[in-house]
């Protein structure tokens, strides 16, 4: 009898010792203030190079900065020069971007130069793709390459996961997002100890790389939008509506995009398919307008500043020129992320819900929106779930967006993602 309720007795996991945690501390500190340091460089460089080519050049010129012509002028020719990275660098810029998503391979050395040349000239460019990407898969190759060097006997899976969650901190500017991609990350794997501790050592590093980050730069996604007092039953309405809508045509890019890429892909040269997307994507551009261009957050704050300053109609352009973009930008070949211009499309989406209907709140549409494009694209609930809460300073905010995330969960849920496979197939 003894035996059979000992047998009985819930197992209890095993929590992982301090001494066994504490040597990773040093490492994962050095690993996010280096990773947040690349990060910050890139950008940097890139809008300094974005203010040459978008104001000095064609204020020289006696050009419009944000014209029709110069535009599909500087997106064409962000085409050439990235073209010229991916066919004449070694390590041709990494594997092909429509195909890699927030779990970066680890690249070879030889690699990483021309991936952060062509990220660089891509976000100077104007081409709707975020860093987030490339800053990671360069941060993880570094990190596997100077870590295997400098401590030997540490796991070599340990590398990689300091560098995602240290960059992904140091994007959104709090060690949270890291967490909350991370823990997504583990429930699809087996692993040992409690959750605490296999999040030890990447929460650290997220926490130097996100604290970093916010010394040097004080990255802020609060779009200061008007404030949201108590949720009623009419904003929960409003919130899974949106959120669905959001979705549904997230979804839309997401099923284009085998076929987008496939087009694409059959020009086979880069100095071809990324010219032609650079054409492309002009042509959106004189479409969209100017609001439509780059990865999106200096847009969005724009958007947001004035609800009232765009008709729906305007909004709606904005949202679905704004998705073609990000689509045919992943398509041809140009090195960047999907989430930022994702965020943008779900802002507009949530601005032109409140310009058709006064009574839907700005706040409540666009962190719905978001929420809603962000979980077809992505397929991360937590992460959408954060970036929608962190866009309205509001607390009420979350319990709508926890309760909207459910219809557009199923929507999604078991359908492709926004990521190919290497033979062109969908990963669901």
């Amino acid at each position: 009898m003894v035996q059979d309720t000992e047998q009985q007795a819930p197992s209890v996991t095993p929590s992982t010792p301090a001494r066994v945690l504490l040597p990773s501390v040093l490492p994962a500190v050095a690993v996010g203030v280096l990773s947040s340091l690349l990060l910050v460089g890139v950008e940097a460089a890139a809008e300094q190079l974005q203010d040459v080519l978008w104001e000095t050049v064609p204020d020289a010129l006696g050009i419009g900065r944000y014209s029709v012509a110069w535009m599909f002028v500087m997106l064409v020719a962000t085409g050439v020069a990235v073209g010229l990275v991916v066919w004449k660098v070694p390590g041709h810029a990494g594997p092909d971007p429509a195909t890699t998503g927030l779990d970066a391979p680890v690249l070879p050395p030889v690699v990483l130069p021309g991936l952060l040349l062509a990220t660089a000239l891509m976000l100077a460019g104007g081409p709707s793709l975020g860093p987030e990407n490339p800053i990671i898969a360069v941060n993880v190759g570094l990190a596997v390459w100077l870590g295997g060097r400098a401590v030997p006997r540490a796991p070599g899976r340990i590398w990689p996961a300091l560098a995602e969650a240290a960059t992904i901190g140091a994007l959104f500017g709090t060690p949270v997002a890291a967490a909350l991609v991370i823990s997504e990350v583990l429930s699809r794997q087996e692993t040992r100890g409690l959750l605490w501790d296999n999040l030890f050592a990447p929460l650290t590093a997220a926490t130097a790389g996100a604290l970093t980050v916010t010394l040097i730069d004080h990255p802020s996604f609060d779009l200061d939008l008007p404030s949201f007092g108590r949720p009623g039953w009419g904003d929960l309405l409003v919130a899974g509506v949106v959120a669905a809508a959001g979705a549904l045509l997230g979804m839309c890019a997401v099923r284009a995009l085998p076929y987008v890429h496939g087009v694409f892909r059959r020009l086979r040269h880069p100095m071809l398919m990324l010219p032609a997307g650079g054409a492309v994507l002009g042509c959106l551009a004189a479409l969209g307008g100017h609001l439509t261009l780059f990865k999106g957050l200096d847009e969005m704050a724009e958007l947001a500043h004035d609800p009232d300053g765009w008709s729906a109609g305007e909004f709606a352009v904005m949202t679905v020129v704004k998705l073609a973009a990000l689509l045919v930008a992943t398509s041809c070949g140009l090195r960047g992320g999907r989430i930022f211009p994702a965020v943008f499309a779900g802002t507009a989406l949530g601005l032109c819900a409140h310009a058709l209907v006064s009574g839907v709140h700005p706040s409540v549409g666009v962190s719905a929106g978001v929420l809603g494009m962000l979980l077809a694209i992505t397929r991360q609930g937590w992460i959408s779930l954060f970036v929608a809460a962190v866009l309205i300073d509001s607390p009420g905010i979350l319990a709508l967006l926890c309760v909207a995330s459910l219809p557009a969960w199923l929507l999604v849920t078991g359908r492709p993602q926004m990521q190919l496979r290497p033979d062109g197939t969908p990963v669901r």
